[in-house]
């Protein structure tokens, strides 16, 4: 079958969550498929068997196709690292910390890994759809540009073009994305899927034949609006979170600071009836929540700093109830961070570098030092008193008295990502707080989850039109 890529009008179009849904769709059909991304660009990552770090989106896509997560599915990953500066993963490791320009100069190196990556899975799927970018079309960008054109032209990929049309203007950005696609790409494309659309479908009825009989493109379904609560693909997704609150028992403030990272750790608290969880950006007081979290970070001493800037690190600090942090936020609860070779906090934005040396909060009787190479495991872990709760490692922060985690009364924490996705773990440490919590499958919930989105975008697109492209000579 011929590769498929999906491209978008513009960011957060639902590129991501469209390929999953194909993934699944596909994969329901018997075929064996492999996500793609040849550049991402996230703080939400997580480790695959081979140890080596890829987006979470790439990982939702995986499983979704029920296939093992690999490195080749996201070749290039960028995380942020302070101003004008990001931190480069290629084939899951970490390659270095560089400035935007200096990524740009080495590009044609990355060319060639993506490639290598994308025939690689060529010869072991039968499908690899791979989504795009932003925008396929920023003029001032295609040569730069990894995850669009390079991929599109490079592979000859059928295309599909994704357009949000919550946000208004979709026929322009349907018309205008057309007209500067590169003539390769419009030869390729199969058609165009309208997202997010609320109310009665027949109302777009005309829209449909106008993008049709105008634009020339053929429409292969109309997307309803469906949230999906699950591996939100960067921190400005926070707000599409949608709570399905009933008879709330523990209320919990969530951290949001600057460099929050791995934010797919709320996803099992998000969907819990029981539980109210609230987002935090600026001070406030806390005096009205059961617990506090600290999510992981990837620049935690700044992120500390803004803790105290905000007035939250004090508040914190004076909190009576439980805290629980992980990974960043775990070694926020030590005494001092040691980072010598600016790891984890980089420029401070001002003018020069910010301090290697931080007070943390104090609550846990140790100090993190910073130091290479990153951690990167994923496996079964003994945590608190559970034998196996399965989780992943992503962190530079060694611990001397508690590497793992740490739990003392109303203080708790972890340098292992997904324990809440854990039932009994969860069950217990929320039941400790409130004797009526009961807890849920959450494993049941995600699986209905992927399950029922799929087949949402499968009732409403049209497979036989896309299968038919793929399949052709």
């Amino acid at each position: 079958m011929k590769p498929l890529a999906v491209l978008g009008t513009g960011s957060d179009a639902g590129k991501t969550t469209l390929v999953m849904a194909l993934c699944r769709i596909l994969s329901d059909r018997g075929f064996k498929v492999a996500p793609f991304k040849a550049q991402n660009v996230s703080n939400n990552s997580a480790v695959t068997k081979e140890g080596r770090e890829i987006s979470r989106a790439q990982c939702l896509q995986a499983e979704a196709a029920r296939v093992e997560p690999s490195y080749l599915f996201n070749p290039v990953l960028l995380k942020s690292h302070g101003e004008n500066s990001v931190q480069v993963i290629v084939n899951g490791l970490v390659y270095q910390n560089q400035t935007v320009s200096t990524y740009y100069a080495e590009l044609d190196r990355l060319k060639a890994q993506v490639s290598l990556a994308f025939a690689s899975l060529q010869q072991s799927y039968d499908v690899v759809i791979a989504e795009g970018a932003g925008s396929p079309v920023e003029l001032n960008l295609l040569h730069k540009d990894l995850a669009n054109t390079f991929v599109a032209k490079t592979f000859n990929t059928k295309n599909i073009l994704v357009a949000d049309i919550e946000r208004g203007g979709v026929f322009a950005s349907i018309y205008g994305t057309l007209e500067l696609m590169d003539p390769v790409m419009r030869g390729n494309l199969v058609g165009v899927v309208i997202n997010k659309f609320r109310g009665d479908r027949r109302f777009f009825d005309d829209g449909e034949k106008i993008i049709e009989q105008r634009f020339g493109v053929p429409v292969l379904g109309v997307l309803p609006f469906k949230p999906l609560n699950i591996d939100m693909e960067d921190a400005q997704s926070l707000g599409n979170y949608q709570q399905r609150l009933r008879d709330v028992k523990i209320r919990i403030a969530v951290i949001v600071y600057p460099g929050l990272s791995n934010y797919n750790d709320l996803d099992a608290l998000m969907a819990d009836e029981a539980l109210y969880v609230e987002l935090i950006y600026a001070y406030r007081p806390l005096e009205g929540f059961d617990m506090v979290l600290l999510p992981g970070s990837k620049t935690v001493i700044r992120d500390l700093q803004w803790l105290k800037a905000q007035g939250l690190f004090k508040a914190i600090q004076h909190f009576k109830k439980a805290v629980f942090g992980i990974c960043g936020g775990y070694q926020m609860l030590c005494k001092q961070l040691h980072d010598p070779e600016a790891l984890e906090h980089g420029p401070s934005g001002h003018g020069g570098e910010s301090s290697g040396v931080e007070t943390g909060l104090g609550f846990i009787d140790d100090n993190v030092v910073y130091q290479n190479p990153k951690i990167l495991m994923r496996g079964q872990y003994a945590l608190f008193s559970y034998p196996a709760v399965s989780g992943y490692e992503i962190h530079c922060g060694r611990m001397d008295k508690y590497p793992l985690y740490y739990h003392d009364g109303c203080i708790a924490g972890t340098h292992v990502h997904g324990v809440f996705d854990d039932d009994r773990l969860r069950s217990e440490y929320f039941g400790a707080l409130h004797p009526a919590y009961q807890g849920y499958d959450y494993g049941a919930y995600r699986a209905k989850a992927i399950q029922g989105f799929a087949d949402c975008v499968a009732e409403n697109l049209d497979m036989a039109a896309i299968l038919q492209a793929l399949q052709g000579d």
